[in-house]
């Protein structure tokens, strides 16, 4: 059987609107020791192939990072899959909050040094030593006494779209930046009852083990991130504290959680929280971009990009060669954009 996909975004594009069966968008992760990488991802890849499961899963010697699709009627089997393997039996399997079936167009399996990229070489640092979960009603009661440091363990362009009420922004681009951003934030406040949250849980987890390792007494994080909350408010009729829109990587960009906009538009200013990536396929950066300003522009984020998008696509192919784009931003990337 062949371990990757060979078809391109149309095909698979045309493919997944082919269908008539509905999917789950489902999120997991497990932080346990895998031997053999690469025979494990090629294991996988095979059994979720047959499956028809789409998605972005990242595997490593420390565990298993995964956002994927599959249709309804072999979430059972996908579940019995992956709780054959002990470390993983009883995983919880975060369902989308907010489903449209179209979160991904193929599967991609890779093998990372790490399933979250943290800069962290000690090997002193033992990521099991996490903080102590929180379940929904439990983090809408800690949120509510004033010694509680509530802090979003996310990016700076997730945290614009959408967080909990009064929570800290720890403006970075990566985690691996945010770790020690966030621990000189909260220097000298080590005795301060701290909580963490992010979209799924993997990267709050790895954080709370990391505040703990570095002299944090009472940590404590969100149990299966925001995704689970969401869904354990809407079950149990709690107090939503989640304000705006939850920001996730795949093709939706986000799921709406409240019907407050709390952002802007980064071209006109107006209110609007709908992430895209520039049309422009030598730039690519991800913004927020209004209707209005999506039509101005041809969905591109500069009148240079919509030059550049509008040229015969032959052209552009010349005026992208060599081009690495890296991470393209908004706030970070724009004065580095590489095409105009």
């Amino acid at each position: 059987m062949r371990l990757y996909n060979l078809l391109s975004k149309e095909e698979l594009a045309e493919r997944l609107a082919a269908e008539t069966e509905p999917r789950i968008t489902v999120s997991f992760y497990s932080y346990h020791p895998i031997e053999n990488p690469q025979t494990f991802r090629d294991e996988m890849f095979a059994a979720f192939t047959e499956m028809r499961v789409l998605g972005r899963i990242f595997v490593a010697t420390e565990g298993i990072n995964a956002q994927c699709s599959v249709p309804q009627s072999h979430f059972e089997e996908l579940k019995n899959y992956l709780y054959q393997f002990p470390p993983m039996n009883g995983l919880r399997l975060n369902t989308a909050a907010d489903e449209s079936g179209t979160s991904f167009l193929k599967l991609k399996i890779k093998v990372r040094h790490k399933i979250v990229a943290d800069g962290i070489e000690d090997e002193r640092f033992d990521v099991h030593n996490n903080g102590k979960y929180l379940k929904a009603e439990e983090f809408n009661a800690f949120t509510e006494n004033p010694d509680t440091i509530v802090i979003d363990m996310r990016n700076h362009y997730e945290y614009e779209v959408g967080h909990f009420k009064n929570a800290i922004e720890i403006p970075s681009d990566t985690f691996r930046e945010q770790l020690p951003m966030a621990l000189d934030m909260l220097k000298g406040k080590e005795d301060k009852p701290v909580v963490m949250y992010c979209t799924g849980g993997i990267r709050c987890e790895k954080a709370s083990a990391y505040f703990r390792y570095k002299g944090f007494k009472e940590v404590y994080h969100l149990e299966g991130g925001i995704i689970h909350y969401v869904n354990n408010v809407r079950q149990k009729g709690l107090e939503n504290k989640f304000i705006g829109k939850n920001f996730v990587f795949d093709d939706r960009l986000g799921e709406r959680i409240s019907d407050d906009i709390i952002a802007n538009c980064h071209q006109c200013g107006n209110l609007c929280d709908t992430h895209t990536n520039c049309k422009n396929d030598g730039c690519h950066l991800l913004f927020i971009q209004c209707t209005t300003c999506a039509e101005k522009y041809n969905g591109c984020c500069s009148e240079e990009c919509k030059t550049v998008h509008e040229l015969p696509e032959e052209v552009q192919k010349e005026l992208r060669k060599g081009i690495d784009k890296g991470q393209m931003v908004h706030g970070k990337s724009l004065k580095r954009k590489l095409v105009k």
